[in-house]
């Protein structure tokens, strides 16, 4: 991606190091995964995965306790952010684009976008929705309009899930502040009194997700329009990290079959399918999947 040039974001809290906070009760936060209060792995929460197929899929790779692991992970001493830290200074460019982008796009709307602030945090962190360990994965708090983020992620998405790359990073938090692009028009409070079954395939949870794929990829079509960010490659990587976990695929990876009662997020074919339509309309109307038929 071509950001080396562009601002950094003013709404990045970087508390690494601080030890988190303690617990707290709130809203459910919105994770890529979405799951709920069971401990979970890095990619599981992201990708919106049955926790159980993700434990069981990095036990037969590693021959280990991935579940210890994660708790280890949480439980040990958070370091401090380094003085220089080009990770951060992307994660921040990459923000600051999305802020760009969704303010523009929310004036031609004749609406005011409000920018959500990124914690960047180690160990754990409180935050409106409660407490969450780093084995939680990234999430949005509509409660207090911030997204949640642990860079040790990163490390996880590449080395366990085979999902490396700049754009699969910028993917990642892309999606994130689509769940907030869906609170400030009003869709989440729309969903949330629908009454509507959130699991399965057709659920709300997955017509959620897919959306803030889309989300994703109005703002990549948007942000290259303007900036000409993408190169070659970048595209794939983002298709690569939505697809390489999809609800189907990781199913049959673990158990030899797919269980479509238990989506959360939809097939690996659903997501690089909203996420592509997104990256090639540019238009919020074509990520309407609560009124598609098809997903």
């Amino acid at each position: 991606m071509r950001l080396d040039d562009e601002r950094e974001s003013n709404n990045i809290d970087d508390i690494r190091g601080s030890g988190g906070g303690g617990g707290g009760r709130g809203r459910t936060p919105i994770r890529i995964g979405g799951i709920g209060g069971v401990l979970l792995v890095l990619g599981a929460m992201y990708f919106g995965v049955d926790p159980r197929i993700v434990l069981n899929l990095l036990d037969q790779g590693s021959g280990g306790a991935p579940a210890v692991v994660a708790q280890q992970q949480a439980s040990s001493p958070s370091p401090t952010a380094p003085a220089s830290d080009p990770q951060k200074q992307f994660i921040s460019r990459v923000l600051a684009s999305t802020e760009d982008v969704w303010t523009a796009y929310f004036q031609q709307m004749g609406k005011t976008y409000h920018d959500p602030r990124l914690v960047l945090f180690s160990g754990g962190v409180r935050s409106a929705c409660g407490y969450a360990e780093t084995s939680v994965g990234p999430f949005y708090c509509p409660a207090d309009q911030k997204v949640y983020l642990d860079l040790t992620f990163f490390r996880e998405l590449k080395d366990r899930l085979g999902a490396g790359g700049d754009f699969a990073q910028a993917y990642v938090v892309a999606h994130e502040i689509g769940h907030h692009v869906q609170n400030e028009l009003g869709i989440m409070e729309q969903v949330n009194r629908s009454g509507a079954a959130a699991k399965g395939a057709t659920g709300t949870s997955v017509r959620t997700e897919l959306q803030a794929d889309c989300f994703a990829g109005v703002w990549a079509r948007r942000a290259d329009d303007a900036k000409r960010i993408l190169q070659t490659g970048d595209v794939e990587e983002g298709l690569n990290a939505a697809a390489a976990v999809g609800d189907d695929r990781l199913e049959r990876q673990a158990q030899g079959y797919v269980v479509p009662d238990s989506f959360t997020h939809g097939t690996s074919a659903q997501r690089a399918s909203w996420f592509r339509r997104g990256l090639s309309s540019g238009d919020v109307r074509q990520c309407d999947t609560f009124s598609a038929s098809t997903l």
